[in-house]
């Protein structure tokens, strides 16, 4: 296979993970210990996937199609804040362990890469929920902040004022980064099983 037809051959796998991810946004679910309008999925999958096989760069562009995608069906209901939000948490994951992965590709390296991205994704969920999703939800669809808050409250009770006196903070620090963290893990742990016997077939035939 020559140099252009293997570009085009990863682009065109490129397209077909983008869809696969933007389907998997649809396959999405509540989880019992964390508030309902926060949904699990695992439409990160095909971009890590993507990172691991062709590079970091692809996973990001795999994830920023995905939301645009969504953006074009969806439409603006959300603002373009549940997309960015979706874009900038993948992305994270996708970069930091395609990178990682690269820099030496083994088993070993691959469950590093998938844990530390993991990490960092759920890390970042914090500031990304705090300083932008949040308020922006506030402010685009007026939901009072302290309708968000309690709806963590009514799992844990204490919340609002434990560990800090910043209420969304600690919904946000208790909540969010474990199950951002959880929601990484999920898809590594995919990714690492599969990936393998599907990158022998990718790379037999580039």
């Amino acid at each position: 296979m020559t140099k252009t037809q293997k570009g085009i051959y990863k682009v065109t796998l490129t397209a077909m993970l983008s869809a696969v991810a933007f389907a998997l946004m649809f396959v999405e679910f509540s989880i019992p210990v964390i508030p309902a309008f926060i949904k699990f999925d695992i439409s990160d999958l095909p971009a890590l996937f993507g990172a691991f096989a062709f590079g970091p760069l692809y996973g990001v562009i795999i994830e920023l199609i995905k939301n645009i995608l969504h953006i074009l069906i969806k439409g603006t209901s959300s603002a373009f804040v549940g997309e960015l939000s979706n874009f900038l948490l993948g992305a994270s994951l996708c970069l930091v362990a395609g990178l990682i992965y690269k820099s030496g590709k083994s088993k070993k390296s691959a469950v590093l890469a998938c844990f530390i991205g993991a990490l960092i994704m759920g890390l970042l969920s914090l500031p990304i929920n705090y300083f932008a999703v949040y308020p922006a939800y506030v402010k685009f669809f007026g939901l009072p902040l302290e309708a968000i808050i309690k709806m963590y409250c009514d799992i844990l009770p204490k919340i609002s004022s434990v560990p800090t006196s910043n209420s969304l903070f600690n919904c946000l620090l208790v909540f969010n980064v474990p199950f951002t963290f959880f929601k990484g893990i999920v898809d590594a742990v995919i990714c690492i099983i599969v990936y393998k016997p599907l990158s022998r077939f990718i790379k037999g035939r580039m």
